[in-house]
C-alpha cells in the first residue's frame, strides 16, 4: 500500500524484526535501517482512551516529525502539539483542524505567530509579559494558555529552567495584564519534565491549575481550558497506569466540571517503542594491554551519535543491543566498545559491554528507538542517516 508516496508493509499478528532483515539485505547496504510499527501507535492510542477517556492526546510534533507518522496518528483523530511555523505547516498539510491544534511554545517568533492567525489556530500557551504584549501586537485574538512552571523531581529532560512562570508570584499578574489588555486567557497549562518518573508530579501540578483556573474567573475570564502536558513514559506501560489512575483522581478532584476540555501532549508514550534501529557493524579493532593481551574488542556502526543515537546527548539512556547471530547467547563474551562512523572523538554509542566476538557485516538492534532521534540526527562526516521502512498489521 503506498500512503502519501510511503510504501507500508503488513504482517500478520506479530512483525518479525529478523524476516524484515532477511528481505531488507543490509549486508550489502551501508544505511541503517529504522523499521517503524505504526500498529504500536494504534495501541498506544487504544490504552490511553482506556486508561484516560477524558484526556484528549495533542501528539507533540517535536518528538518524532516523520510525515508518515504524523498522517498516520492525524487519521487516527488525535489532536497535535506544535511549537513551529513549520510544524503547524505540516499538521495542518494533512487536514487536521485547528481547533485539534495547540501551538504549545511560549515564546514564539512574530512570523510564527502571524501565520497561526492565518490558519486560524487560536490555542497557544504564554508565560511572560513580553509574550502577552507581543500577542497584543501580532494576534489579540487568540486563546492564550498560561503555562506554570510545575516540575516532577524525576524526570529524563526537566524543562522548568526554560518555560512556565510562578504559579503563585506571575500567573494572576499575567492574567491581569491580559485583561488589561483585553486579551482572553482560557486555560493553563504545565508540563513535568520529558520522561517523568514521578507519579506525584501531576498531583502538585494539577492542584497548581485549580488556584489558577480560580484567579482567572475571579479576574474575570472564562476558564474553561488544562493541558496537562507530557511526560508520560513510552515503554513502562505499568508506570503509564499508575500516572493515569493519580491525574484522574486529581482532575476528579479539582476539575469535576466536564465542560472544561481537557488536552495533554504526549510525545515519547506514542512513538518510542513503535521504531527498532539496525545497524551493520563496518569495522572493528582490537586495542591490546602493554603485555600484548587483549584487553577490549572495538565495533565501528553505521549509525552513532551524530545520527539516530543523537538524543543520547539530551536523555541519557541505557541501551542493550540485540544480536542477530545464531547462538549469541552461548558465544564466549569480550569486553566491548561500540562507537559511531565518524571521526568525531564523541561519537561513542555504548562502553563496557560484553559481547561475542563479532565480525564486520554483523547486525545489532535496538529497540524504543523512536523518541527524540530522527529529527536531531543529522548527516554529520557525510554519514547517511538511517532510511525508515513502515510495518503495519493486518
Amino acid at each position: 500500500m503506498v500512503n502519501g508516496g510511503t510504501r507500508i508493509q503488513y504482517y500478520e499478528k506479530d512483525l518479525d524484526i529478523r524476516r524484515v532483515i532477511e528481505q531488507a539485505d543490509l549486508q550489502n547496504l551501508d544505511q541503517a535501517l529504522n523499521i517503524c510499527d505504526l500498529s504500536s501507535l494504534e495501541r498506544k492510542l487504544r490504552l490511553w482512551h482506556k486508561l484516560m477517556p477524558r484526556i484528549e492526546p495533542h501528539y507533540a510534533v517535536k518528538c518524532n516529525d516523520d510525515p508518515v507518522v504524523v498522517k498516520f496518528l492525524a487519521d487516527l483523530g488525535t489532536g497535535f502539539d506544535c511549537a513551529s511555523k513549520n510544524e503547524l505547516k505540516l499538521v495542518l498539510g494533512f487536514g487536521v483542524s485547528p481547533e485539534r491544534i495547540i501551538f504549545a511554545h511560549p515564546c514564539r517568533p512574530a512570523s510564527h505567530l502571524k501565520y497561526a492567525k492565518e490558519q486560524q489556530v487560536v490555542n497557544g500557551t504564554v508565560d511572560n509579559e513580553y509574550e502577552v504584549y507581543k500577542l497584543k501586537k501580532h494576534y489579540p485574538g487568540s486563546n492564550l494558555i498560561v503555562r506554570f512552571k510545575s516540575e516532577a523531581k524525576k524526570a529524563l529532560c526537566p524543562l522548568g529552567d526554560k518555560y512556565g512562570c510562578d504559579a503563585e508570584s506571575d500567573a494572576a499578574a499575567l492574567m491581569l495584564l491580559a485583561k488589561a489588555l483585553d486579551l482572553k486567557v482560557t486555560g493553563t497549562s504545565f508540563h513535568v519534565g520529558s520522561g517523568c518518573s514521578e507519579v506525584e508530579a501531576y498531583d502538585r501540578a494539577i492542584e497548581r491549575a485549580e488556584s489558577i483556573f480560580k484567579v482567572g474567573e475571579f479576574v474575570g475570564h472564562k476558564m474553561e481550558m488544562l493541558d496537562i502536558g507530557g511526560g508520560f513514559p513510552g515503554i513502562d506501560d505499568d508506570m503509564f497506569e499508575k500516572i493515569a489512575q493519580a491525574v484522574n483522581t486529581s482532575l476528579d478532584l479539582c476539575f469535576p466540571d466536564e465542560r472544561v476540555r481537557i488536552i495533554s501532549e504526549p510525545g515519547r508514550f506514542f512513538v518510542e517503542a513503535a521504531y527498532t534501529l539496525i545497524c551493520k557493524v563496518h569495522a572493528k579493532r582490537e586495542v591490546r594491554g602493554k603485555d600484548g593481551k587483549l584487553d577490549t574488542m572495538m565495533y565501528y556502526l553505521n549509525d552513532g551519535i551524530f545520527g539516530a543515537f543523537a538524543a543520547m546527548f539530551y536523555y541519557p539512556e541505557e541501551l542493550t543491543p540485540v544480536l542477530y547471530l545464531d547462538d549469541a547467547e552461548s558465544l564466549p563474551k569480550l569486553k566491548s566498545v561500540i562507537w559511531g562512523p565518524s571521526c568525531d572523538a564523541l561519537d561513542k554509542i555504548l562502553g563496557d559491554l560484553l559481547l561475542p566476538n563479532l565480525n564486520p557485516g554483523d547486525l545489532l538492534g535496538f529497540h524504543n528507538m523512536g523518541a527524540y532521534t530522527m529529527p536531531i540526527a543529522s548527516p554529520f562526516n557525510g554519514f547517511d542517516v538511517p532510511e525508515t521502512r513502515y510495518f503495519k498489521a493486518k
